[in-house]
């Protein structure tokens, strides 16, 4: 077989990730017609039947999935081919997308990108804020080239073959009570099963943060929390702490140094704690992005000694 153009072997390792054409336009930004006219010309070229009808749609043949696997490894050759060319020039440029989840984003990537952007003019920095069950995906199909997750404590992240997993910072958990709450008066530690009656406050079904609340109320209280508030946004969890007087259980870079309405406290039953992990391919990386994860540590590392003063601070209780 000859393929002449590696963009339909793209197309193919996508449609085995994806599992639809339409999946594959939207993260392509091509219309379903367009894919599905480079996959044609793909097949022909293969010589050999890489689709077949499945309900509506179309699913990959053995031999799709044979030449989808061999699409993985030329598509990897050739970006190591583009790190190796832009090593031999000592100027840092390229594109380096990168992608984390908010608190991340705002305390850890957007000052890492902030000086690349000053110390390397020609690198042009694109941030997306996502959860870890969206980024990974992206990140195998080199739609973005670095992700900052997080994960809790009792709760691992899978950690799929191919890509480099790299703790970059600690931080403890603090429940979110409003600083009227009767718990909150002594400014001790609060016990997880003392607060069995109260409404909660997670992320979505699905993602990290929502296993975590869940996980540490069965574990730690002996109940099912009653979940009545499903919020990504750090800022409207506090929100609704603060005027519907619901609970919460966040991560130190997500809160305020102070505020007034609400109190921060330490779980009683164990020391929960977070982790911010660094994850990108594995194999050579571009000069950029090379660049950019070292910036990413320099980062982390100063963000390790100014949060740690703050910790147990910033309460109006």
């Amino acid at each position: 077989m000859v393929v002449h153009d590696l963009r339909r072997l793209r197309f193919l390792r996508e449609f085995e990730e994806r599992g639809t054409l339409g999946a594959v336009a939207t993260a392509l930004g091509y219309s379903p017609s367009a894919v599905s006219q480079q996959l044609t010309v793909l097949e022909k070229e293969a010589g050999a039947r890489l689709f077949e009808k499945a309900g509506r749609g179309v699913r990959l043949t053995d031999a799709g999935h044979l030449l989808a696997g061999h699409a993985r490894i030329l598509l990897a050759a050739a970006e190591a081919a583009s790190a190796d060319l832009a090593a031999l020039n000592d100027e840092v440029r390229g594109t380096v997308r990168v992608a984390g989840v908010q608190s991340a984003a705002r305390r850890l990537l957007v000052p890492a990108v902030a000086r690349m952007m000053a110390d390397h003019s020609g690198v042009r920095l694109e941030v997306l804020e996502v959860e870890l069950e969206q980024a990974l995906p992206e990140l195998r199909l080199s739609a973005v080239d670095l992700v900052i997750s997080d994960e809790y404590d009792g709760h691992p992240r899978p950690r799929p073959d191919g890509l480099r997993f790299e703790v970059v910072h600690e931080e403890p958990m603090r429940l979110i009570l409003p600083v009227a709450h009767p718990l909150a008066a002594s400014g001790d530690p609060v016990p997880i099963a003392a607060l069995r009656n109260e409404a909660w406050i997670s992320t979505v079904e699905g993602t990290g943060h929502h296993a975590m609340v869940l996980g540490t109320c069965r574990s730690l209280g002996g109940y099912e929390p009653d979940l009545r508030h499903w919020v990504y946004d750090a800022e409207v969890q506090l929100e609704l702490v603060r005027t519907t007087g619901a609970v919460a259980l966040l991560p130190r870079l997500a809160l305020p140094e102070s505020d007034p309405a609400l109190a921060f406290r330490d779980v009683a039953e164990a020391a929960l704690g977070r982790r911010l992990v660094m994850v990108t391919r594995q194999g050579r990386q571009e000069t950029a992005l090379t660049a950019l994860v070292r910036v990413v540590r320099e980062q982390a590392r100063l963000l390790g000694r100014a949060d740690g003063g703050l910790i147990g601070r910033g309460d109006g209780g």
